[in-house]
């Protein structure tokens, strides 16, 4: 009896998901081609590429544009409750973080950022949109509101790494708190472009806001990571 295509596709996922945890694909590497993968299995160009689609989903592989699919490498740790930057606890893990600033603008308080920042509408504001990368590899886009009252032409500063730092440095600014909310989203075409990858992919919303010693808001933070390149870990000590 002829097996259905969507078991078809699953026994292809499987087989390729097992040459990957055995060790043979490592992480990194490219996959064979879709058509090696149909001439060795023997099955239709269809169901490889939905088998290669559902591990992209699952985030065991990623696509390249124009060069292939490759094994995900090991996602990056991270501990919201402990107070890190990027920069920090990518490099505590022994990979590699590089920040590229997309944009950096001056804009008019929205009525959606008064109530955060404590501000009139119509308030002066900079917006740096920042795309941040782990290995060579993009990871998340994230778009940082800052008052402009509190960091006066901060976008005359090189923003291509810690801007906590320069908030500290060169205005003085310490960030005492951070609020962190995450949940799961979908990756609308802006995130997924910058990212390099299919737009409606999964990923994860995470915003911070920071807070001074007095209650300030000095910096809002809105984060889109790739689905694969992130796990949230937090080790919870009982008294």
């Amino acid at each position: 009896m002829t097996q259905p295509d969507s078991l078809h596709y699953l026994g292809v996922r499987d087989a390729i998901a097992t040459r990957i945890a055995g060790g043979e694909l490592k992480p990194g590497e490219r996959l064979p081609s879709e058509r090696q993968l149909q001439v060795g299995g023997g099955v239709a160009r269809g169901t490889i590429r939905e088998a290669l689609f559902q591990l992209e989903a699952e985030g065991i592989i990623y696509r390249k544009d124009r060069s292939g699919w490759y094994v995900s490498p090991p996602p990056v740790v991270y501990d919201p409750t402990r107070w890190e930057g990027f920069m920090s606890y990518v490099e505590a893990q022994g990979r590699r973080p590089e920040t590229e600033t997309l944009s950096k603008t001056e804009i008019a308080c929205t009525p959606a950022l008064a109530p955060i920042f404590g501000r009139p509408v119509g308030a002066p504001m900079y917006r740096i949109r920042r795309r941040r990368s782990v290995d060579g590899r993009a990871v998340l886009v994230e778009t940082i509101v800052v008052d402009a009252a509190l960091a006066p032409d901060l976008l005359s500063h090189p923003l291509d790494g810690s801007l906590t730092s320069v908030l500290k440095s060169a205005y003085n600014i310490a960030v005492a708190r951070n609020r962190v909310d995450m949940q799961p989203c979908a990756l609308t075409r802006g995130e997924a472009e910058a990212l390099q990858v299919k737009s409606g992919l999964p990923g994860l919303n995470v915003v911070r806001t920071s807070y001074d010693a007095q209650g300030r808001v000095v910096e809002f933070d809105r984060e889109y990571w790739r689905h694969d390149a992130l796990k949230i870990s937090v080790d919870i000590r009982v008294r």
